[in-house]
């Protein structure tokens, strides 16, 4: 079925995935898969044969592979989701590409800009799909409010405030979330949604201002952003890996506001309040979620496009290019930049 603002994944054409990394995510991504869409997962590979057999076994998937190499040659799999640390983003969507792969590279997309603009050129040059597997741009509540404000139910929108802290007090030092080695840090790993939110609802930033405090690692413990747009419009952002935050986010407008429950940036539900005294309620709750940006990339991929216009590869460098300036300010840079 439709909500009447995003698409039945059902309907989006079928398209067999290998999954690169069998982590907590790949996980989600193979039972969204299975669950809610006309696609399949036909192979995962890790550095690890027994480790790929058995997140195989485990969920049904037909081939194992002990390599990425051999992953991206499986000539079963059309598309790559690469669900591998942040600092192997890069080197595994090439991978895939050079293999004549359409990819989904998980979020945040690559360490940086610089990197994004090569995974892109790439793709351009090997006619493949790309995108950041941002899976919030997809979402049925948030193609609901994109609606909302398109029909000017709160106005001009000014205002977009935004938070995503887990509390992390459970990773001892030596994970990949503290380790520089691996762009750890809050901003990546979190961060990376209310930026992207505040993108998608304003557009990129002219102006950004970051403060940060560091883990004793290096990397990014905590950080509150200030992003301006134009002449009134602004974004307040923040993240942290020492606190179990909120996670809500209100879009404010000069009729009126959204206020989008917690977790924001996952499938859940908003409140529309204007400023006459009147509101409206949109709760239509979904199970899963990946399988939005799963039909998405089916849907591009059956139409020979490279790029969603939800996720675009600009709208991509947009955010990137926002979080190098963000880590510019506060002082964080990866051993391998």
């Amino acid at each position: 079925m439709t909500d009447g603002y995003a698409p039945d994944p059902a309907s989006a054409p079928p398209l067999r995935w290998g999954v690169l990394g069998p982590g907590w995510i790949s996980e989600k991504f193979v039972d969204n898969v299975t669950r809610f869409t006309a696609s399949e997962v036909v192979a995962v590979g890790s550095r690890s044969a027994d480790r790929a057999a058995a997140f195989a076994a485990e969920r049904g998937i037909r081939s194992a592979h002990g390599s990425y190499q051999e992953l991206v040659d499986d000539p079963e799999v059309q598309a790559v989701y690469v669900a591998s640390p942040h600092s192997a983003h890069h080197e595994h969507a090439l991978l895939a590409i050079a293999a004549g792969k359409h990819v989904l590279v998980e979020k945040a997309f690559m360490v940086n800009a610089a990197q994004a603009e090569e995974v892109f050129d790439a793709a351009r040059d090997a006619g493949v799909f790309a995108m950041e597997a941002m899976w919030t741009r997809h979402l049925p509540h948030v193609a609901a409010l994109r609606a909302a404000i398109a029909r000017g139910d709160i106005g001009e929108v000014v205002s977009v405030t935004a938070d995503h802290g887990q509390n992390m007090k459970r990773h001892p030092p030596t994970h990949r979330l503290h380790a520089a080695a691996l762009a750890g840090g809050a901003l990546l790993d979190l961060g990376v949604y209310p930026v992207s939110f505040a993108h998608d609802m304003l557009g990129a930033p002219d102006r950004v201002q970051a403060t940060g405090s560091l883990t004793p690692t290096g990397v990014d413990g905590q950080i509150s952003i200030a992003l301006g747009f134009g002449d009134r419009a602004q974004a307040s952002l923040h993240t942290t890996l020492w606190a179990k935050t909120a996670t809500t986010a209100v879009i404010a407008g000069t009729e009126g506001r959204i206020e989008v429950e917690g977790d924001f940036y996952s499938t859940t539900s908003f409140t529309v309040q204007r400023d006459d005294g009147t509101w409206w309620a949109w709760d239509r709750p979904v199970e899963g979620g990946f399988q939005y940006e799963v039909a998405e990339v089916a849907r591009r991929v059956a139409a020979g496009e490279l790029e969603s216009p939800r996720m675009s590869w600009q709208g991509t460098l947009d955010v990137m290019r926002t979080m190098d300036e963000i880590r510019r300010q506060i002082g964080v840079r990866y051993p391998f930049e």
